[in-house]
This record gives structure tokens, sequence and C-alpha cells, in this order.
């Protein structure tokens, strides 16, 4: 890395405030540090992939009998499949804030949708993201599609930046083509006619396979945001018509009374933000609920599509055998499950993600083990050999790279909104809401999270050792009960 490199990084920082923060200075020491005694040229590269809005329905997680993911599949058996992987928050902006700056909602305060918010600046400028990071280490920094919230980019937070078209340019295009009759604006589902290569998805894969034909002069760090099976679900008539897709789709697995043990707080919190499709499920209207539900498949799908189209790109350029891979989704989606349309729960279908990390001849498997999509940046610091960043709060996975049965202590712990928290270890779920109120599910025979053991005296124990990996904050609001430990 340059001396120039440094001085980048510092000329993007806030002299006044930056210095004020002493875990910052720690880290650009730290930087300096690396940079006069080693050399980045045997660094690898990195390809990251990021999917809005994929729950656990691709192929190789078993999550959907009837999806079809054959190029992410063909991904996680050439790398480490994390089964039981888990986001920090179910909503796109804070999750995705704290994939990239290495923390979690609790800490960085950011818990909704608000990219604009007049904080992000503020947190933008004192703290330093995964991409600046990699900067700071002699990376080249690309990005395209939609990395963070709304697409939205901190100023200088890549170095080259390619299209991020989003979501709107497939409304667009809907609505000039031919506009369904339910169009509903960002809730619409149902096969598109115009040309595929419009798509949002195929626009940035292409980005980003030229990138992957050209020869660089240093080792990249190349991240793409692929926006479906985020709402809208729009895919291509070709893709909604496939033979897969146009059989008997079997529907998710409801309980009629499921929602009855518990707390009326945990219901409102989880209320879907679109009533229609909340509808579908308690009104049985199972021909809605079918054609959403395949047009969710179908968009998944599509992007599983335009995946295979970077993966083939990279095996055939002259990055193929120096490249990380890391793909993951931002949080999941309920089409159904717990009586839910959406996201914005702490159940499984919410927390529960795709994540894998391929490492050019690293070893290929799977892990049950719990972890966090918070464990991307400390692994890649690692994996890269990058400087160490005090602030980052996660822990890397690179261990159970080597070795998946290794001992893992640390369970995977997801927010949604201040003060509500689950916790996922290999066998138990356990929530805590802001109320006081909880709930327990045993994995090992409830999968579908339907009978709350919160109140059964035999329990008492488990919940009581769960707690205790709650954000510090909230175990104070609970009495200390008597261990068995």
């Amino acid at each position: 890395m340059s001396c120039e490199s440094v001085v980048c990084v510092f000329s993007r920082c806030q002299f006044p405030r930056f210095f004020m923060k002493p875990s910052i200075l720690i880290f650009c020491l730290s930087v300096l540090a690396q940079v006069l005694g080693a050399q980045t040229s045997a660094k690898p590269n990195v390809l990251f992939i990021a999917v809005d809005d994929l729950n656990d329905w691709v192929g190789c997680l078993n999550g959907h009998p009837d999806t079809k993911t054959p190029n992410i599949d063909r991904l996680a058996a050439r790398g480490m499949l994390f089964t039981n992987a888990h986001c920090q928050a179910p909503i796109c902006n804070p999750s995705r804030t704290s994939i990239m700056w290495g923390m979690r909602p609790s800490t960085t305060g950011f818990y909704d949708n608000a990219p604009n918010a007049p904080e992000l600046p503020e947190f933008y400028s004192r703290h330093v993201s995964l991409s600046r990071h990699f900067s700071a280490n002699g990376y080249k920094t690309m990005t395209t599609g939609k990395l963070y919230h709304a697409s939205m980019l901190p100023e200088d937070d890549f170095e080259v930046v390619g299209p991020r078209p989003g979501q709107w340019i497939d409304l667009d295009q809907a609505v000039q083509a031919e506009r369904p009759d339910h169009m509903h604006w960002l809730w619409d589902f149902g096969p598109q006619t115009y040309d595929e290569e419009q798509f949002a998805d195929h626009i940035d894969a292409s980005w980003a396979i030229g990138k992957l034909q050209q020869v660089h002069d240093r080792p990249f760090l190349l991240t793409i945001g692929f926006y479906r099976p985020h709402v809208p679900f729009f895919a291509p008539q070709r893709v909604y018509d496939h033979p897969d897709l146009s059989g008997e789709l079997r529907l998710p697995p409801v309980k009629a009374d499921d929602l009855d043990d518990i707390s009326d707080y945990a219901q409102e919190l989880i209320y879907s933000p679109y009533p229609a499709s909340q509808a579908w499920v308690e009104q049985n209207d199972n021909e809605k609920w079918f054609e959403a539900m395949r047009s969710y498949l179908a968009c998944i799908r599509w992007t599983d599509e335009q995946v295979g189209r970077v993966l083939d790109a990279l095996n055939q350029s002259p990055h193929a055998d120096d490249t990380i891979i890391v793909l993951y989704a931002d949080h999941g989606f309920h089409l159904g499950e717990k009586r839910h349309w959406a996201k914005w729960t702490l159940w499984e279908r919410s927390t529960r993600v795709p994540y894998i990390i391929s490492l050019p001849d690293g070893q290929a498997g799977q892990c049950d083990q719990p972890v966090e999509l918070l464990s991307i940046y400390p692994t890649l610091i690692e994996l890269c050999g990058l400087s160490d960043n005090p602030e980052v709060e996660g822990v890397s996975v690179v261990p159970l790279l080597r070795n998946p049965d290794s001992e893992w202590l640390h369970p995977a712990v997801t927010t949604l909104y201040q003060n509500n928290h689950s916790v996922r270890t290999k066998h138990w779920r356990y929530i805590s809401y802001a109320d006081g109120s909880e709930e327990l599910y045993d994995h090992r025979v409830d999968p579908n999270e339907w009978t709350n053991l919160v109140g059964a005296a035999r329990y008492e124990t488990v919940i009581h050792q769960l707690r205790h990996h709650l954000p510090k904050r909230n175990v104070a609001q609970f009495e200390k009960l008597p261990s068995n430990e």
C-alpha cells in the first residue's frame, strides 16, 4: 500500500471531530503500521454479493420444497454454507448499516429505514466502514446495486461506483410496458414482459462482469447488491413460466391459533405495513397468496440466474484462483408463516438468511453453529490480512471455516427496534420484548416456532442463561433468577 493511500484515508475524515474519537485514531495508526511493514500484492480479491429480502428459500438450505437455486447451490458446494446464519436486524437500513460498519443496531442506534436521518453523516464521519477499511489497506473498492438502504452510499465510501438502478427502474419499466391490474406501487407482484436486460439486477450483474474481466493493479473488493426478491415481486415472464413454478406449489404451513401464546405487545410490534397481504393469510385467500408466493419464488430464481452469470464470469477471469466470495441476504421474509407477511419480526423466517463464504482452495462443507452477519467484517479482516478495526463488534468465523465443528460459544442476536431482541443458539430461540414479555422455542422439536415455552417451570434455567446474551442494557430489566449452572 502506498503512502498516498494512507493520506487519502486521512483526507476523508473531518479532523476536529476525527481526533475526538480515540478508536478512530487507533485504527488509523494500526493501518499506518501495517503499511510500513507489509505488502498488499499477495492479498486475495473479494467478491461480495448481497441479496435483498431473500429468506432461507434456497435449495441448499431446504427452505421451501419448490424453490430452485442451482447457482447459489453450486457456490455453497464449493464453499462453507452456514445453515444457522442470522441477521442483526429484520429491516434493510439497520441490517445493512450493521454489516458495513461492524456494529449492532443497539450500538449505532439505527433501528429503522431512515437512510437520510440527520445522525447518519455524523456517524459516517466518525467510524470506518468495511469498504473504507479495505481502501485503507490498499484495495481498489468497487460497487454496484443496493449495498446500503435505498441505494444510498456514504460520500467516498467506494473508489469506483457503478450503476445503482434499484427497484424504481423495474417499477417504471412495468408501468410503461403493461400495468398489472393489482398494481400497488411497492407491494405489487407478477410476471413482466419488458426486456430482461433492462431489469435492475441484470444491469448490476453486467457491470460487475465487466469489472471481473479487467486486470487491476491492486487487489479489489467488488460488491454487488441484488434487489430481488425484494418487493415488488417482478421477474421476467420467462422465469415466472418456468416448469418448476407452473405446477401446484406448496404454501407455507400456518397454524390457526399460532399467535395466541404471545403478548399483545409482540402482536402490535410485528404488524405488517401492507394489510392486504396479511389478509390473504387471515382470510385463507389462497389464490392471491399462491400468486404472490409464486412471484417471490420467480424472483429468487431470477436473482440466482444473475449470481450464476457473475460466478461464470469470475471462473473465466484472471481472478478465478485468488478471489474470496461472500454471499448473504440482509434478512428474511415471511410469506404467511406465523400468520405474517413481509419482515419486521424476531422469528426464524425474518432472521435466518443464506450465508456462504467460498475461499480459493478452502474447505467446503456446512456449519450448523449460530453465526451472525456481523461476522462478515472481522472475518474479511482476518482472511485478507487487514489491519484491525477496534470498533468492530462481530466475531470472525475463520475458526469455523477451518473446522465447522469447532467449539463455538457465540449465539446470533437480532434486534427489532429498540430493546426488542432475539437470541438464536444451536437449538433455541429466545425473544425478549421491550415490555418484558418473552418467547422461547425449541428448534429440535418445533422448527415452525408454534409453541411458546415461556411459563413452563422446566425452562426457567434455559431462559435465564439466554437472557445473558442480550445487549447489556436489557439484562438489567429482569430480576436475577436462580441458576443451576
